[in-house]
């Protein structure tokens, strides 16, 4: 078709004025950092269609101690927004956020409202089995404005009975149970992660993700109007595949329950209270510290006394302590609250998911 002068001119106007359209509006759009995989994925699912965004620590690396890049410096430093999980899982993160990204809105995903919680479990057997109390430990966190108070979290406390498993001998008073509770942790407050108050791994429970997901969206939206439909709709897409695969999940780990196992470090308590599984103990406290001897002991004792089935290892971490504690003919799995292995992306959560639970199967079957 041929144009003449003027409506060469028209058209080039036209033309013109939609490129500088697109262009603002991916202008707009606003730089974001998540910390983790599985935060990472769920920023991820509300920005599809829109942007990506940017994840600061390396895939699988342990949040409680970890040294930025250059690279992830640089993009915290360009930041528009941070979602991370909270200053009790990567307590080194606070000063960087606050140091790097100054200008950045900063959201603290345990402190957001609809955020279910659970205290640390200190024991080295984790009371009696199968009783999760009903997520009596939950805390809404209903008047939290994503800022960085953390004072509702601490002074609670979370002392299960261990009568039921015979060890009254092991533990005579409370007292000798915090003895090796300091002694596992000497050095480690170096991190800030003192094992008070709640437990951040709450990226473990599905409804917390899909919570997160609608706070993800309004939070995008006040910094990106012009894609706050668009951000909407992913949240309420990826909720209904997170609640898609938890369904799947817990007709797959119903015949689980009664199931005996160890894991590696506790922090799968979320995912244990909502499929109605639990960990008899954990061989670490946390993934920061090597293991009391007294713990390991009382540990062997529980798989003798109790046909513990299964024994978990962590991808992260060498798997030479499991096999030592491990009796013949006893199962070990692996189990990844990080989501090592699995592409980055929109998809990883519930394909992460999915591979937890299936892990839990193949090993206490």
């Amino acid at each position: 078709m041929l144009y003449n002068n003027a409506e060469f001119a028209m058209l080039f106007r036209s033309m013109t004025a939609i490129g500088l359209m697109a262009t603002q509006a991916q202008a707009d759009v606003p730089n974001v950092v998540a910390d983790i995989a599985p935060i990472h994925s769920l920023v991820a699912r509300v920005m599809q269609g829109v942007g990506e965004p940017t994840m600061i620590m390396q895939q699988g690396a342990s949040p409680h101690g970890y040294t930025l890049r250059p690279s992830e410096a640089a993009a915290l430093q360009d930041a528009d927004v941070v979602f991370w999980v909270g200053e009790e899982l990567s307590p080194w993160l606070e000063d960087a956020v606050e140091n790097l990204a100054r200008d950045a809105h900063s959201v603290e995903l345990l402190h957001t409202e609809g955020t279910n919680l659970l205290n640390f479990r200190e024991e080295v057997v984790f009371g009696e089995h199968g009783d999760h109390d009903d997520h009596g430990h939950e805390d809404k966190h209903a008047d939290h404005d994503h800022g960085h108070g953390h004072d509702d979290h601490h002074g609670e406390e979370n002392h299960a009975d261990h009568d039921e498993h015979g060890h009254e001998e092991g533990h005579k008073d409370h007292d000798d149970h915090h003895d090796e509770h300091k002694e596992e942790h000497a050095g480690h407050d170096d991190h800030g992660h003192d094992h008070d108050g709640a437990d951040p791994h709450a990226w473990l429970s599905p409804d917390n993700a899909i919570n997160w997901l609608k706070v993800i969206a309004e939070e995008l939206s006040e910094h990106d109007q012009a894609n706050a439909e668009l951000y909407a709709t992913n949240a309420a897409a990826g909720a209904t595949e997170i609640a898609a695969a938890s369904e799947a999940i817990a007709a797959k780990l119903a015949p689980m329950t009664d199931g005996r196992y160890l894991v590696f470090h506790d922090a799968y308590q979320y995912f244990e209270a909502t499929y109605g599984i639990q960990a008899t103990g954990s061989l670490h406290l946390s993934d920061a510290t090597p293991p009391s001897a007294a713990r390991l002991v009382e540990l062997q004792e529980e798989i003798k006394e109790h046909g513990i089935s299964c024994v978990f290892a962590e991808p992260q971490f060498n798997d030479d302590l499991v096999a030592a504690i491990t009796p013949e003919g006893t199962n070990r799995g692996i189990l990844d609250p990080l989501a090592t292995d699995i592409p980055a992306g929109p998809a990883l959560y519930t394909a992460w998911l999915n591979g937890m639970a299936q892990a839990v199967v193949d090993c206490i079957k």
